[in-house]
């Protein structure tokens, strides 16, 4: 059995993931997004969607990255409920 390394559970369905930082180990989803799911720079959510990366910096949508830096967020546009045009 392997150890959860968020939550420390030692269950016998634990499973790897594999980043370019190295091989982490889980019990469930929820602990393997709460370790290694980005966070939100404007709002603090985490970014369990694709999210936006704009110089560098990580938000969970187009409004979010607007809202912090409207200038290099102007061109996003978040799909969820938009009309095209």
């Amino acid at each position: 059995m392997a150890v959860c390394e968020t939550c420390g559970n030692d269950y016998y369905l634990a499973f790897e993931v594999h980043t370019v930082g190295g091989v982490h180990v889980f019990d469930s989803f929820e602990c393997a997004i709460n370790m290694l799911a980005p966070v939100c720079e404007h709002c603090g959510t985490k970014i369990i969607g694709h999210g936006a990366e704009i110089s560098g910096r990580f938000y969970c949508s187009a409004h979010c990255a607007r809202t912090a830096d409207a200038a290099a967020g102007y061109e996003l546009r978040d799909a969820v409920g938009a009309y095209p045009g």
